[in-house]
């Protein structure tokens, strides 16, 4: 029987969650890393014992970890940074010049097809390449140096490049989100960048429908059709059927078109889940209801998914990179909340569980489903 392997990044440390492929009985290993915020946690598609974590302190900086069997042990690499906080200046949109930083990683990917290659997402915004298992790194820095960057401010939590897609059909495609400027598609494995935000209406921003500035907080994509996008970003959900050349709203009658997260179906390309939050100034569920939404659509038309969530008095949130699904024949979903639980639907979505219930805040969750 096939096993699961679950990835989650908290605030102080990484948990490592595994079961068989029933998903009811749950090991834990951790916290790795006891105290350190682990911004994200991923394991290769390639070799299944390779796990790449992001470890990040106020005080040491950033580090990258890497285990090469399965969480067991971890090695530190990636203090190689190649960033050039000067070349870079971004202005605020009142036009007062500011340097770029170098923060925090958010984000990593691990290549499709190479267990040493990964791409990393950081704070401030900007995208970095590994081809040695993470001990060194190179920026793309076309990315940094588009010609929109002084049009790019920092989200609440900073600007942060925190989704990664890799186009299965051709890895020289990548599909990059950043808060606060929006979505960019990459056709040249990462030379040149092009703004992919039509469609996108922002209000807070001095013109709504810029080309750059849009708050997105997380872009999705299922394997089977890389083409097909969809985006949870501040206010609305969008849908892209060209690569991003062209968005359409389908929120349609989710209770609060706001949020953090969307995943896609492992088999079904058209079946989303988010999870409402009530307004970008009270980050918790509406009514201290937990729910998942879900469209068997594409979008437009949702369900709420509370059997197993708590519905009274829950004021947690479900942060940009806290869900996850498998990709076993009945595909399960998961998902983290910054009050330290992690839930489990073994059935798409019809029935939660919690696997844990007293982790520190989630930051991230990533799912390995092992032979």
């Amino acid at each position: 029987m096939s096993q699961v392997r679950l990835l989650v990044g908290t605030r102080k440390g990484a948990f490592v969650l595994t079961a068989d492929g029933t998903r009811k009985n749950w090991s834990i290993s951790g916290p790795h890393f006891a105290g350190w915020e682990i911004y994200h946690l991923k394991g290769s598609p390639v070799d299944p014992n390779r796990i790449y974590a992001s470890q990040t302190s106020g005080w040491f900086g950033q580090v990258v970890q890497r285990s090469d069997d399965g969480g067991l042990t971890w090695n530190a690499v990636g203090n190689k940074f190649l960033y050039d906080g000067v070349a870079g200046t971004h202005q605020w949109y009142d036009g007062t010049p500011h340097p770029w930083e170098f923060k925090r990683i958010w984000h990593l990917e691990p290549s499709l097809t190479c267990a040493d290659t990964l791409y990393a997402g950081a704070e401030d915004a900007a995208l970095f390449h590994s081809s040695d298992g993470g001990n060194t790194w190179s920026e793309f820095a076309g990315l940094r140096n588009h010609g929109t960057g002084p049009a790019w401010q920092p989200g609440a939590g900073g600007m942060c490049l925190h989704s990664i897609l890799i186009d299965p059909a051709n890895p020289q495609r990548i599909f990059i989100a950043i808060s606060a400027a929006g979505a960019f598609r990459t056709d040249d494995g990462g030379q040149t960048w092009k703004p992919i935000n039509r469609g996108l209406h922002s209000k807070y921003i001095p013109d709504p429908t810029a080309e750059v500035g849009h708050c997105v907080h997380h872009i999705a994509m299922h394997p089977s059709r890389s083409d097909t996008l969809f985006m949870q970003k501040h206010w609305d959900v969008m849908r892209s059927d060209d690569a991003g050349e062209s968005w359409r709203e389908i929120s349609g009658n989710l209770p609060t078109d706001f949020g953090f997260v969307i995943d896609v179906h492992a088999h079904e390309p058209e079946t989303l889940y988010v999870v409402p939050i009530k307004s970008d100034s009270e980050h918790f569920p509406i009514d201290g209801k937990l729910q998942v939404h879900r469209s068997r659509s594409g979008g437009n038309e949702w369900e709420p998914l509370t059997k197993g969530l708590p519905q009274n008095n829950c004021y947690v949130n479900v942060l940009r990179d806290a869900m996850a699904v498998d990709t076993l024949d009945s595909c399960g979903v998961y998902f983290g909340t910054t009050g330290g639980q992690v839930y489990v639907s073994p059935d798409s979505g019809d029935t939660w569980e919690p696997i844990v219930h007293d982790l520190p805040g989630v930051l991230s969750i990533e799912v390995q489903t092992l032979p």
